[in-house]
């Protein structure tokens, strides 16, 4: 039996305890390790940092804050819409709207084409109840006192609402604290006036006639109250 000399049992004994010593070093791990290194996932992967310093998809744009003027055209805007810029039409609406920022053109003259159908068959039914809501109190009195004349000679009107055929802004503007917009309105109505007898003595139950007004509402703006009123009427012929 061979056996083995000093020399060789001392570099078998130093392997082993170097071995012992890397295992024990390159085999735990810490918790920092990077990934292993893959060229093929690295060549189609994009460099992140890169791109997000190029691409604008990752930059997040911050809302830009309105100037007055903006915020201002912005609120003009549905009038300009119904009234050319400059003009003195477009000027009272802003003034009114400055008042009432609530105010809205169309949405007004929908409210405002609404009341006419309503005030022209109160006034032909004589309700005068309704009519009271609508006008104003000097416009109410001679309403009123036109179906008293009517009524005292017996007479009736027999009407129906055909509809509105157009309804336009004539002018607008603030008086003090009041708003006053003027509207010309063109409608169709069937109307026919009949005495005591019932015989016709004005208009025509069988005939649709166009009828031509200009209006005018007015409603206080420092008023909780947001209905406008008759204010004023004539007829255009």
């Amino acid at each position: 039996m061979e056996f083995f000399d000093f020399g060789t049992v001392f570099f078998l004994v130093a392997a082993v305890v170097i071995f012992f010593q890397l295992r024990n070093v390159l085999g735990r791990r810490t918790g920092n390790e990077r990934p292993p290194f893959d060229p093929y996932t690295a060549a189609r992967t994009p460099d992140k940092s890169k791109d997000s310093a190029k691409s604008p998809e990752n930059v997040v744009a911050l809302p830009r804050k309105r100037s007055a003027g903006e915020a201002n055209d912005d609120a003009y805007r549905p009038i300009d819409a119904v009234a050319q810029p400059g003009t003195d039409l477009n000027k009272g609406l802003r003034a009114i709207k400055d008042a009432d920022p609530g105010f809205e053109p169309k949405t007004f003259l929908e409210g405002a084409k609404m009341a006419y159908e309503m005030i022209v068959m109160a006034f032909a039914d004589g309700d005068r109840k309704t009519l009271k809501n609508l006008l104003s109190r000097e416009v109410f009195e001679g309403f009123v006192a036109a179906i008293a004349d009517r009524e005292s000679r017996s007479e009736k009107i027999q009407s129906s609402f055909v509809g509105i055929d157009k309804a336009d802004f004539v002018s607008a503007e603030m008086k003090g604290s009041e708003a006053h917009v003027t509207l010309r309105i063109v409608s169709e109505l069937i109307s026919a006036t009949r005495d005591s007898a019932g015989t016709v003595i004005d208009g025509d139950p069988e005939t649709v006639a166009e009828v031509k007004d200009v209006w005018t509402f007015a409603r206080d703006t420092r008023s909780r109250d947001p209905n406008w009123k008759l204010v004023a009427t004539e007829a255009e012929d």
